[in-house]
């Protein structure tokens, strides 16, 4: 029996957490304010290069109508991608991605909202729970730490992170931006094609990209190698792992499995930071992220066993 599933499970993941890792240090100096548009501009750009071997290569249908039927989703994803690298420049990333990460918590509440307590297993609502008393919890414990015990443990680190609300805040509405793209895209795909409406998103992307690419110009931005590099081995990670999730979840026998596996993608954005950002935490911050995790993971899992993907 082929092990496919398997291989791109853990190439989703690994693609999926690099991202993260070299997402931060594209965007993490506090100096460049505009360094979330710029790690826009790169994942627009390589994801249409992806957009244009699917369609002139792979023969994937695309029109306007497509565009501007799954356009609310892309938009939402966009809109909290920039979000997401914007809040990179405040708060670590083994604080940030968990909270980014929750957002299938927050689909699980929108479905209980929309369709009622037996639309969603205990499983389900068992691992809400945890992912919403990670999330708030890693929120009150990064907000209530002494600043002493703060500088302290990032000693280590070239990067001080000053207590802030904005910090917290930044990944949070990423997270509930997410769920909305999630929640809507699940009614949008109903009357799509699944492999055009990633070409849509892909090209809205672009257009994204080229809009801030414009918005860069009219600021007189400066574009170093140096500094660029990292953001576009991001988007070329972001791109590649997206590539690999959709294939790995098409295997539906083994979905079961495949789902935990690259959900989990949080956990391994949370030992890269410690290993090479040298990213260290309180007992009770990794407390918090466990949780959440361990949530996280657990909702991949019931998603998998309930084959909603």
């Amino acid at each position: 029996m082929s092990n496919s599933w398997f291989w791109l499970s853990v190439i989703a993941l690994l693609c999926w957490s690099g991202s993260d890792l070299f997402s931060k240090i594209g965007c993490r100096d506090q100096k460049d304010k505009t360094s979330h548009l710029k790690m826009v501009m790169a994942v627009g750009v390589v994801m249409g290069v992806h957009a244009a071997i699917e369609v002139f290569v792979q023969g994937v249908h695309i029109d306007m109508h497509t565009i501007v039927t799954y356009l609310p989703v892309s938009l939402l994803y966009i809109f909290s991608m920039a979000l997401g690298y914007l809040g990179l420049r405040y708060i670590e990333l083994s604080v940030s991605s968990p909270i980014c990460n929750s957002s299938g918590a927050l689909v699980a509440i929108l479905t209980l909202v929309t369709a009622g307590l037996g639309s969603i297993s205990g499983l389900q609502l068992g691992a809400t729970a945890l992912v919403c008393v990670g999330v708030v919890g890693l929120g009150f414990v990064d907000m209530h730490e002494d600043d002493e015990a703060r500088a302290a443990r990032q000693s280590i680190s070239n990067y001080k992170y000053a207590k802030s609300f904005i910090a917290i805040l930044l990944p949070i509405l990423y997270c509930v931006l997410d769920a909305a793209g999630t929640f809507a895209d699940s009614l949008v795909l109903e009357t799509l094609d699944e492999d055009s409406a990633n070409v849509a998103y892909e090209l809205t992307f672009l257009a994204a990209g080229a809009v801030c690419f414009i918005i860069l110009l009219c600021k007189h931005e400066k574009f170093t190698l140096r500094q660029e590099t990292p953001k576009y081995v991001g988007a070329c990670f972001e791109t590649a792992g997206q590539l690999a999730y959709i294939y790995a979840i098409a295997d539906s026998e083994h979905v079961a499995m495949s789902a935990p596996i690259i959900s989990g993608y949080c956990l391994a954005s949370v030992i890269w930071s410690r290993i090479f950002l040298k990213e260290k935490l309180s007992w009770k911050h990794y407390l918090m992220i466990g949780l959440a995790i361990v949530g996280i993971i657990l909702l991949g899992l019931s998603d998998g066993l309930t084959g909603d993907v």
